[in-house]
């Protein structure tokens, strides 16, 4: 019986199949959508404190909770819908990450009406391109950037909540404004192709 070849991969997508789905097809891809740009955005800023695993698991849930993430629907809820979010079982309910997301959307659509669109404000930190690293194993690789240092600070500066440097830099990551898989990694030769 022929074994199924073995690829060269990052060290974190170990043993659930959740993660090393998500690593394969998804991290490091360069994203320029809009809603799932938004999607990102959510996932990582309810994900501080907590691991990407129980994100992964959770985005299904959030993506029925918070409307598949359709910014306008967002940016108008209420009291109500809060309320109704901070009872869902299936997401985090932080009321503060709750009431961040809803106001950070309002700022989205702002944003989208000055720049013509999330992608266009948000690859400008990264000039408009996919960064290269060329990291050996987890250990070189940082948590912070320059580039994420300055849309941390631009975010905060336009009034977004929980965007800091290092979320910044984790959203960089999954939306493939920057390519941190190992040089090893099969993914690494293949996200700059796309």
């Amino acid at each position: 019986m022929a074994h199924a070849e073995i690829k060269p991969t990052c060290d974190w997508p170990t043993k659930h199949q959740i993660l090393i789905d998500y690593h394969d097809t998804e991290w490091g891809v360069p994203v320029h959508d809009d809603v799932l740009l938004f999607e990102f955005l959510v996932l990582d800023w309810f994900q501080a404190g907590l691991s990407w695993l129980t994100m992964l698991n959770k985005r299904e849930n959030f993506r029925k909770a918070f409307d598949n993430f359709n910014i306008e629907k967002v940016a108008s809820y209420n009291e109500k819908k809060t309320t109704q979010l901070l009872q869902d079982i299936g997401i985090i309910r932080n009321r503060q990450k709750i009431e961040a997301t809803i106001r950070n959307a309002g700022k989205i659509l702002e944003i989208i009406e000055k720049h013509g669109s999330l992608d266009a404000y948000l690859w400008q930190f990264t000039a408009g391109k996919t960064l290269i690293n060329t990291w050996h194993n987890l250990k070189e690789m940082p948590v912070t950037s320059k580039e994420s240092d300055t849309m941390s600070r631009e975010l905060k500066k336009i009034g977004f909540g929980f965007s800091g440097s290092t979320m910044c830099y984790a959203f960089m990551q999954s939306v493939g404004m920057v390519n941190d898989h190992l040089v090893h990694c099969f993914r690494y030769k293949e996200c700059m192709k796309i």
